[in-house]
């Protein structure tokens, strides 16, 4: 009797170990589908920045890159009219370790929070804010700018799936930022001072 008991424990024991294995790999399972999942939101928007030295300052742009994706980006997704933080996620930041001069203003040495304004029937409004480090537009406050210009928006020849910024040298002592986004572009010039 002791051995049919012995026996019977045995295999109830072997039957536990093999369900708790199997609910160990379900929930392995659904570990990796939630990594999974997170890595493709990730990639949406890929964080990513772009830098260059010019006349001896260092340009920084950190931002993240939201693509296309089939919609309209410009009077759609993003109305006309309203302040955008030119990104994804969390705002676009520019950083210079020297002053710039943008259509003949001053841009001191620091690091900004970047937006933009888009416009279907004007210039667009691009903003330097003293509050770099924010989520989206979410605590944008006018009052914090240091400075607002305007440039012409232009035609792409062909669709820019991903947000890009470049910063490219044109001079000695002069660049060009250019931001590139659906069928969008604009440029800004700058130069070290």
């Amino acid at each position: 009797m002791k051995k049919i008991a012995l026996v019977i424990c045995i295999f109830l024991i072997s039957i536990s170990c093999k369900h708790e294995n199997k609910n160990d790999r379900s929930s392995d399972h659904e570990h990796e589908v939630k990594v999974s999942e997170t890595e493709t939101k990730k990639t949406l928007s890929p964080h990513t920045s772009e830098m260059a030295v010019i006349d001896g300052a260092h340009i920084h742009i950190d931002y993240s890159s939201p693509g296309v994706r089939n919609r309209m980006i410009f009077g759609g997704l993003l109305a006309y009219d309203e302040v955008w933080q030119a990104g994804a996620h969390r705002a676009t930041w520019i950083e210079t370790d020297k002053d710039l001069e943008i259509e003949g203003k001053l841009l001191e040495a620091g690091k900004y929070g970047f937006f933009v304004i888009p416009s279907q029937e004007n210039a667009w409004t691009l903003i330097f804010n003293t509050h770099w480090d924010q989520h989206g537009k979410d605590e944008y406050n006018k009052d914090q700018d240091v400075l607002r210009v305007k440039a012409e928006p232009s035609k792409n020849d062909s669709l820019t799936e991903h947000l890009t910024y470049t910063i490219e040298q044109t001079g000695d002592d002069t660049g060009m930022i250019r931001m590139s986004w659906e069928n969008q572009s604009i440029q800004i010039p700058f130069k070290v001072i």
